[in-house]
């Protein structure tokens, strides 16, 4: 059955959201997710497609970021050494709307300190990797990773506020490190939701052609320095409210 009735009037929403994000390396699927069920689309139905929207959408920042110079590998594989596993476990999970709306509330609200507090026209200070970042960065990868499987994100929005937190990185550092956390994980949880269900792509090509173009656009902003800060202001303020609507409601 195809939901394109319901899902036209977001398509704008959704380039807008996949513009944002990606101007910091983000995919987006907190946002899409989001949308989905404000459309009335169920939670099978919604995962799998929101994380190859989330893949298309970081890929895209991710090549930017990188071209522009402000890639770390070293940066980021130990994050991703344990949150991948994680999230293939975590999409492998089968959780109640309360609690699968109860992690999506927290990711909102994630998503709203990053675009509130770490807008990209503030310079992070950075300091040194510390020797022992490995006593942070893998078990902060599995609590990460499973968080992601289990919501059907890339987890990206809550590695992009604690790298800067820490002050491992600058905001475009953290924007082009976030977007390959978000590729892997993404990957990882859609294996598993592929195999535990059979997805409805009805919606692919609508979706995927409108935050691929919100993701040229934005992805350019944000990794080649011209600022986007006033549209993550107030898509931060957007995501405060629906994520503490969705905590209030079930908890």
């Amino acid at each position: 059955m195809s939901h394109l009735a319901e899902i036209g009037p977001w398509l704008p929403v959704f380039f807008l959201a996949a513009l944002v994000y990606s101007s910091v390396g983000h995919g987006g699927a907190s946002a899409y997710l989001a949308l989905l069920v404000l459309s009335g689309l169920a939670r099978p139905e919604t995962v799998p497609l929101v994380l190859v929207l989330n893949i298309a959408v970081a890929s895209i920042a991710f090549v930017n970021y990188r071209r522009a110079g402000h890639f770390s590998l070293r940066l980021l594989w130990p994050f991703a050494l344990t949150s991948v596993p994680a999230a293939f476990i975590g999409g492998s999970l089968h959780v109640s709307m309360q609690v699968f709306s109860v992690i999506l509330g927290l990711a909102l609200l994630a998503a709203a300190v990053r675009f509130l507090l770490f807008s990209s026209s503030r310079q992070t200070p950075i300091v040194h990797l510390p020797h022992g970042r490995l006593l942070i960065a893998l078990p902060a990868g599995v609590i990460l990773g499973l968080l992601a499987g289990l919501v059907g994100i890339g987890g990206g929005i809550f590695l992009s506020p604690l790298l800067l937190l820490l002050g491992w990185a600058d905001a475009r550092q953290t924007g082009a490190v976030t977007a390959g956390f978000i590729i892997l994980n993404s990957a990882s949880g859609l294996m598993a939701q592929t195999f535990s269900r059979a997805p409805d792509w009805s919606l692919l090509w609508p979706l995927l052609a409108a935050v691929l173009a919100g993701a040229a656009i934005g992805s350019r902003w944000g990794a080649f320095r011209l600022s986007v800060a006033r549209l993550q202001q107030v898509l931060g303020v957007v995501l405060l409210a629906a994520g503490v609507k969705l905590l209030v409601s079930h908890l």
